[in-house]
């Protein structure tokens, strides 16, 4: 198996995604540089800020399937202790106080085949490597997936977020009320499923909504469009083409849950 690397770059500081922008770059021709993607420049997302260890491909890949797919329980250990570190570096951002942890959870369906929530055991085994673990108290059970979704490979991000509209509730709102809340997930594909469940969780009273995952896929699309704005030719690509798995220009690895 390969060597669990971590990302190394330029990122946006809001969603993650890979700037590909050299990190001294502020400014171009007498213009302040916008740090963040252009996406969370258009639209503000409802988290904070998401995080993850390393991109979804290779050794950390093949260690999600193995818990995912094959039941590898003792790969959640290792995800967990990656995942560990990257909490670690996120909360130097966070507020004082007590951090809820919310795994994302999967429908009943899907949590019954599998046995598991893949995003609940790698949280557990991350806040146990925690040096302030009481920091921390996790939330499982709390964000409820009503709604069985099915697979998201091959939609558009206009799909997806239809898809996902109203699938997930709040159980118990007193929980989360006025607090801040760490998202958690082994995988963060377009940040759709994020984005919905912080909305939800905002609505529900939460105070701030922060998101932290072992894996993220890496676009092209935004880096794309960033060089054609500042060259004078500003184009965009469109959400069926950031979307698909392949497309000139514009790679995406995709994943489910």
């Amino acid at each position: 198996m390969a060597a669990l690397r971590p990302l190394q770059g330029s990122y946006c500081p809001v969603c993650g995604q890979a700037s590909r922008l050299p990190a001294s770059l502020t400014r171009v021709e007498g213009e302040d540089v916008d740090p963040r993607c252009l996406l969370c420049q258009r639209v503000d997302p409802p988290f904070e800020r998401a995080v993850a260890y390393g991109s979804y491909e290779a050794g950390l890949r093949d260690l999600i399937h193995l818990l995912k797919f094959h039941q590898v329980r003792p790969a959640a250990k290792v995800l967990g202790n990656v995942l560990a570190g990257t909490i670690a570096s996120l909360e130097k951002a966070m507020p004082v106080g007590t951090i809820a942890v919310v795994p994302v959870p999967l429908h009943k369906n899907k949590k019954a085949e599998r046995g598991f929530n893949q995003a609940e055991i790698i949280a557990r085994k991350a806040l146990q490597q925690l040096a302030r673990p009481k920091r921390f108290e996790l939330c499982a059970g709390i964000l409820l997936r009503r709604r069985d979704t099915g697979s998201q490979i091959g939609l558009t991000n206009h799909e997806r977020r239809e898809n996902l509209r109203g699938a997930f509730s709040v159980n118990d709102p007193t929980r989360i009320l006025n607090r801040d809340i760490l998202l958690v997930d082994d995988v963060y594909t377009t940040g759709t499923t994020a984005s919905e469940c912080a909305r939800v969780l905002i609505r529900a009273g939460a105070a701030r909504v922060w998101v932290a995952t072992v894996a993220r896929t890496l676009k092209l699309s935004n880096v794309i469009e960033f060089a054609g704005k500042f060259a004078g030719n500003e184009f965009s690509v469109t959400d069926s083409q950031s979307s698909a798995a392949v497309v000139t220009g514009n790679w995406e690895l995709t994943t489910d849950n």
